[in-house]
């Protein structure tokens, strides 16, 4: 279908911080997607929803949920966050999908928890049909519902699609919790209960982020066990001569598989935004065509992948619409995809033969000469940072370090995120800097120092390595017979996207207060919910950076 087609439906979306003008995407998403594939999106939220109303009661019996039922769900949530899959054909295969479980777990479940629209709606075939259709899963359709039960169940939804991505990282490496299985079901199913109060959406609320805590747990689990605990690694940021692959996403098994098929090809892997982590892991920085890291947070893509002499893969979120200039060399994989993308699946055992991009990239050869070689320092995830817990106490008790900062979280392309720039370049020297996810970007390529014999800037790793964070500053504090809440410890977060709302979610749960977030705050929250989270946790919007770090440290402004 024609762009001037897709133009023709009506959209309403405000899951991340770019919605336009802060309230929502009406006419297009400034991710890219068209109102075609955002009506889809909503219409198979509804269905999950629907899918949800029957499982319910077969979990509240104590029947085991069958983990197909449990994955797809998983799978559709992953597939509707912002800047994974924008193409259409996809999203209509899963839709007739998801009317095929609803069918089956209605003859064996019987009668719906909750008998609304969600269970009963039966999906018709055709996509016109299900376009026709859509509006009634629309997040604005119910005009008379009330503003904070929108907002509360959005902002619910929203951190369930955050753990959806984590959940699916995990379970890709065979590890998986029944309780956040269950979690996706009951949360969903309650999304549909009018008879939920705000009191008990807020209490749903925290219990998601407890459900976030529980998922990156589970995959820090199966990360470190399977490529054990990230150490510093020095990697180069530019790259050497000769034909390459650039891996983006999140997703460390689709590095391996990778590293290991071009093994002894003379092809250099590198690393590109959220995956700069993976050079930590010694299952995979044991590989010598591990060769560094190329550019930098996903936003800058389409610049930095124009013309590429190299092919690109996308193992998860963030994909952005990619120019013709590089669209004929760029793959997906998982539940990523856009129209007209090459994309590479799993056979029956679940493999992947990346023979297609293999033998692209060396046909374009790469780059005809090295580059000059520039080092930054990764790998401090929560067992590396602890390994030094006793020198940061005893640099904190005799003075030498004053405070600690945690910068990072989501990236973005709108202005106003030079703030976080700004702000790790004022933080002072007595001053230790940890940061995580793709806001990196904004400052890693910079020398910090040293503060205390330690380096001042520590990388954690990709945004579900909050879960290394909230590890490395509970013992902190209990080395300090204290709580979180204590430490001399602020922390300065961006979001974009739900994987950020699941994390803010998860530090909320923890009763950690005074989070600085930006650059705005999210549309979906209701006066009344912002209210509530700035009265309960003093949840702070960011201002200027020179403040804002007066602040923190306790001085006048």
């Amino acid at each position: 279908m024609g762009n001037n087609m897709e133009l023709d439906y009506e959209m309403f979306c405000y899951q991340c911080e770019q919605t336009a003008n802060q309230k929502g995407c009406t006419k297009l998403g400034v991710c890219g997607k068209t109102p075609e594939v955002a009506n889809l999106q909503d219409l198979l939220i509804f269905q999950i929803k629907g899918i949800s109303c029957y499982a319910r009661p077969l979990i509240e019996k104590g029947t085991p949920m069958d983990k197909s039922v449990v994955s797809f769900i998983e799978n559709v949530l992953f597939t509707t966050l912002t800047n994974v899959n924008f193409d259409v054909e996809v999203h209509v295969e899963l839709l007739r999908e998801s009317q095929r479980i609803k069918e089956e777990l209605r003859a064996y479940a019987g009668a719906p928890s909750q008998p609304t629209l969600h269970a009963t709606y039966d999906l018709p075939q055709t996509k016109t049909e299900m376009l026709r259709d859509a509006p009634i899963a629309g997040i604005m359709y119910d005009k008379s519902l009330d503003p904070d039960i929108r907002s509360l169940r959005q902002t619910v939804l929203y951190g369930l699609k955050g753990i959806s991505a984590y959940g699916h990282q995990a379970r890709e490496l065979g590890y998986y919790s029944d309780e956040a299985d269950d979690f996706y079901i009951l949360a969903l199913e309650a999304l549909t209960d009018d008879r939920l109060s705000v009191e008990e959406l807020i209490r749903l609320t925290m219990r998601t982020g407890e459900m976030a805590i529980e998922v990156m747990k589970k995959l820090d689990e199966a990360n470190t066990t399977i490529y054990q605990n990230p150490a510093p690694q020095k990697v180069n940021v530019h790259l050497k001569k000769g034909p390459f692959i650039i891996v983006s996403g999140h997703d460390l098994k689709d590095l391996e598989m990778l590293l290991k098929q071009t093994e002894g090809t003379g092809i250099h892997i590198y690393t590109h935004g959220e995956m700069l982590p993976c050079h930590g892991y010694p299952g995979l920085n044991k590989y010598p065509h591990l060769a560094g890291n190329f550019g930098g947070a996903w936003q800058d893509q389409q610049k930095q992948f124009d013309n590429l002499p190299g092919c690109i893969l996308m193992t998860t979120n963030c994909l952005m619409r990619p120019r013709d200039s590089y669209k004929d060399r760029i793959y997906s994989t998982n539940v990523v995809g856009w129209d007209g993308v090459k994309h590479i699946g799993k056979n029956e055992n679940g493999e992947k033969d990346f023979s297609a991009i293999i033998e692209q990239a060396l046909e374009l050869g790469g780059y005809p000469e090295d580059q000059d070689v520039q080092e930054i320092l990764v790998g401090f995830g929560h067992h590396a940072t602890l390994g030094y817990a006793d020198a940061i106490v005893d640099a904190v008790k005799s003075g030498k370090l004053r405070h600690f900062f945690l910068i990072g979280g989501c990236d973005g392309a709108r202005p106003g995120r030079n703030y976080y720039t700004e702000f790790a370049e004022m933080v002072p020297q007595d001053c230790l800097i940890m940061t995580l996810a793709c806001g990196k970007y904004r400052f890693n390529k910079l020398d910090f120092g040293e503060v205390a014999g330690l380096p001042r800037l520590l990388d954690i790793g990709q945004c579900n390595d909050v879960y290394s964070a909230i590890r490395i500053a509970t013992a902190l504090a209990d080395a300090f017979g204290t709580d979180v809440n204590g430490l001399p410890l602020s922390l300065i977060i961006s979001w974009y996207e739900q994987k950020a709302v699941a994390d803010l979610l998860a530090l909320l749960s923890l009763g950690i207060h005074d989070i600085y977030l930006g650059p705005t705050l999210p549309a979906f929250l209701s006066p009344n919910v912002l209210q509530y989270l700035t009265d309960t946790f003093h949840l702070k919007s960011i201002s200027n950076a020179r403040d804002d770090i007066r602040t923190c440290l306790g001085q006048a402004v």
